[in-house]
């Protein structure tokens, strides 16, 4: 079954994360309208390939027409428009930025492959994959259980009050009869001696005595009646102050941890249906409840008494039940989608000025009267002002859409909310250069901002001024500022869980290492499909702490974490962190899903697991001396006496990977021996996997030769095709060649003797000399070398 129809299969909770997935960058519905073939491309291919890019996004836009010819024939008018809209949105944002498009569809594509593998787990166990997420817990089961109460009292009451009012009703007709009669009721009641003040003193006649009896009798019973409800009321309140306790106190307050922990790359569990599903019943109930205060209201302006417990109580009641109900609707205006850019969806919170960043918010009362009342209005650094000026921070001004009314139409589940699509920031200038006090103590990617949305509510002659405002955001002016703006807004997240605390980085909390371990692997699992291992987290402790037997419950200050440089290095742990995580999601990510990247170990350990195997046993390793993020392989080698050695080669960044993949590189590997031959150091991976099982899939297949393209009448000899390969030269090998005929043969030898790979194309006289020569010593086997490996464009023959 294709991965959009399952989508389509999940719990409302699941749709709800998918919902999140899509904005104007993807429009979800041209995943919809094209879900077979957007399922059938590599788009994680072309996200680093432009060429690529270039070629799928071309095809995009071919198979946007041929849907848009489809509903011209249906007739189709909407989605005609919609289609049209979709694809002029794609032709002016895209066009020149094809990998732009194809990173967001490929990072959609695999979020929802995380989706259904968390759906799947959670059938199959009967839970969800995570306590704190969707699992309906024994707690949240009493909530229900208390709000199901709620609503049967409420309705119970209902009916007491329509007993109330027809009891009333007969007081009242029999008291006014006997009252056009010209009959006394009798004074000995304290309860009737205020009706029968205006009767004559004159004796009645038994009748009339026996009708007084009855009106006494009747008064009672609605003073009893009138008693007990506002008593059944009062403890009604008491269970609804509970209950909407445990809501906004606990469940709310929990859901925006969790959607705290899912904007630094936890698990993503932060669906509100549940939550309004209660939080509107509550509601709901409240209402009816003060409905009922103001009919008690208008039953004791037709009939009262002294004593009369309406006239006692009812202030009260009422002044409690509003107050309930202000405070729960301010509690139910929430930032269900936090500030992020559409460039950058896995690192929501950081803003760059000039750009522009989406948010929604949602009122989880799901009052249909409400739809289209409600206008927001989006500020920043509203209640920070002062707090800001004495900091020395930035101030901006919010740009575009920034007020638009909630309604019910643009959620695909029918929920009260406005999504702002369309804001930007623009900083304020100041002499200084923005910054309101040249003695800041904090950089810029330590300032923590607040984007607040503030509305007004008039429902049932109620007015109530709501707010709320998002996590606290980091705003950059330059994209290089983001890795340190985005380690600002895991520290945030990772130790608080308070909602506006800009001032948190003037003396910033230590973390421990387990909290820091958790978070840095949900920086590879949130946007890959693997975590860090205890062993691999180990070797990341040993880097950030040194060396020590137990770092479970070792501090970590912010400074260390993001400041100040390793030891022995002219980086920061986090600089070389965000950049080998950066390198990862660009360029090795299939490798890195595969489990083929050991990644994080330390050289001690490396040289432990690799000396008992055998020779061309290699296994790959993030660099820890690029700043930039590299990834390198270490193989095991016998020497001429026998004794095992461990080699690695220099480091590979992302300016080699741009111009050829990880796996090729792998593949086609081979050290330049002192007599000439070329070897390939590398057979198995780690521990005993078959390296062309592990890395030929990963290899684009080889094209046809041009030999056989051209036509076979012509007299003109075609080019022949070239192989980059990599190869760790000798430097004996060099010596007989001076500089300038190495430069003319094209090969480039490394800087660095000995573990140095360089990506080359030979010439004929270098092939030639080099082939033969190994054919010598290995003939055979290297076959295929030669065959692989064409000779280079200096022997084609001219045009």
């Amino acid at each position: 079954m294709a991965q959009w129809n399952q989508l389509q299969q999940l719990e409302t909770r699941y749709l709800e994360q998918l919902y999140h997935l899509y904005s104007d960058s993807f429009p979800m519905e041209l995943r919809q309208f094209l879900a077979p073939w957007i399922e059938s491309q590599d788009w994680a291919y072309a996200a680093n390939k432009e060429s690529h890019a270039t070629l799928v996004f071309h095809n995009l836009l071919g198979e946007i027409d041929q849907q848009y010819s489809r509903f011209l024939q249906e007739n189709n008018v909407l989605y005609q428009h919609n289609l049209r809209r979709i694809k002029q949105h794609l032709q002016s944002k895209y066009l020149e930025k094809p990998m732009e498009i194809a990173r967001i569809v490929a990072r959609c594509l695999w979020e929802e492959q995380r989706l259904l593998q968390t759906a799947t787990t959670a059938a199959q166990d009967g839970t969800a994959s995570h306590p704190s997420g969707t699992v309906v817990t024994e707690k949240q089961q009493i909530l229900e259980h208390n709000l199901q109460d709620i609503r049967k009292r409420v309705q119970d009451m209902e009916q007491k009050m329509k007993m109330l009012e027809n009891l009333q009703d007969d007081f009242d007709f029999n008291y006014k009869t006997l009252k056009s009669q010209g009959d006394n009721p009798p004074n000995s009641s304290p309860i009737c001696s205020e009706l029968s003040q205006d009767m004559n003193g004159n004796s009645q006649a038994a009748a009339t005595r026996q009708k007084m009896s009855q009106l006494e009798q009747m008064l009672s019973a609605l003073d009893q009646l009138r008693r007990q409800i506002v008593t059944e009321m009062a403890g009604l309140l008491s269970a609804m102050d509970f209950v909407q306790k445990n809501l906004t106190d606990d469940e709310l307050a929990d859901w925006k941890r969790r959607q705290q922990i899912a904007c630094i790359g936890g698990p993503p569990n932060i669906c509100l249906d549940r939550l309004e599903t209660w939080i509107t019943s509550l509601a709901e109930s409240q209402l009816q409840i003060r409905q009922q205060i103001k009919k008690l209201e208008e039953l004791q302006q037709k009939v009262s008494y002294k004593g009369d417990p309406i006239i006692q109580h009812r202030p009260a009641l009422e002044e409690k039940i509003v107050d309930l109900f202000r405070n729960l609707m301010k509690s139910a205006f929430v930032v269900e989608r936090q500030p992020c850019m559409p460039m950058h969806p896995d690192r929501p919170l950081v803003i760059k000025t000039g750009v522009q960043f989406t948010n929604k918010v949602r009122l989880l009362v799901k009052f249909p009267e409400l739809n289209y009342q409600l206008k927001i209005k989006v500020i920043i650094d509203k209640e920070s002002g002062d707090v800001a000026a004495i900091r020395g921070s930035r101030k901006f001004n919010i740009l575009g859409t920034n007020t638009k009314v909630m309604n019910m139409e643009e959620s695909n589940n029918g929920s009260l909310s406005a999504e702002f699509k369309h804001l930007t920031l623009r900083e304020q200038r100041c002499g200084n250069g923005g910054r309101t006090n040249s003695d800041a103590s904090l950089i810029v990617t330590e300032e923590l901002h607040l984007i607040t949305f503030e509305t007004e509510v008039y429902h049932q002659g109620l007015k109530m001024d709501l707010e709320t405002h998002s996590l606290p955001v980091v705003v950059i002016s330059n994209i290089c500022q983001m890795p340190n703006a985005w380690a600002s807004i895991l520290w945030y997240n990772m130790l608080t869980n308070h909602p506006k605390n800009v001032n948190f980085f003037t003396k910033p909390p230590v973390g421990t290492w387990d909290q820091v371990a958790e978070v840095l692997s949900w920086q590879f699992s949130s946007t890959t499909k693997r975590g860090l291992t205890i062993e691999q987290l180990t070797t990341l402790a040993e880097k950030l702490l040194g060396p020590c037997v137990n770092y479970s419950g070792c501090q970590i200050t912010w400074a260390k974490f993001c400041k100040e440089n390793m030891a022995g290095k002219g980086f920061s742990f986090w600089v070389w962190l965000d950049n080998i995580i950066d390198l990862v999601k660009k360029y090795i990510l299939a490798l890195w899903n595969e489990g083929y990247i050991l990644g994080f170990i330390s050289k001690e350990r490396e040289r432990a697991i690799l000396s008992p195997k055998p020779p061309g046993t290699f296994l790959l390793r993030f660099s820890e001396s690029s700043k930039e993020g590299g990834i390198t392989f270490t193989w095991v080698e016998k020497d001429i006496s026998g004794k095992t050695q461990i080699q690695s080669v220099e480091p590979y960044t992302k300016q080699q990977l741009n111009s050829m993949s990880f796996a090729e590189i792998i593949m086609g590997y081979k050290i330049m021996d002192a007599t000439n031959i070329l070897v390939s150091p590398l057979v198995y991976l780690f521990p005993e996997i078959p390296k062309e099982d592990a890395f030929g899939k990963y290899c684009r297949p080889e094209a046809a030769p041009e030999a056989e393209l051209g036509d076979p009448c012509s007299t003109i000899q075609p080019y022949l095709k070239t192989k980059f390969i990599c190869v760790t030269p000798c430097p004996s090998v060099f010596m007989d060649f001076p500089d300038s005929e190495l430069l003319g043969n094209g090969i480039f030898p490394g800087t660095n003797s000995g573990n140095t790979s360089d990506l080359f194309p030979m010439s004929p006289r270098t092939l030639d000399s080099l082939m033969h020569n190994e054919a010598e010593a290995n003939p055979g086997p290297l076959d295929s070398l030669t065959l692989d490996m064409e000779l280079s464009s200096d022997v084609a023959s001219p045009m």
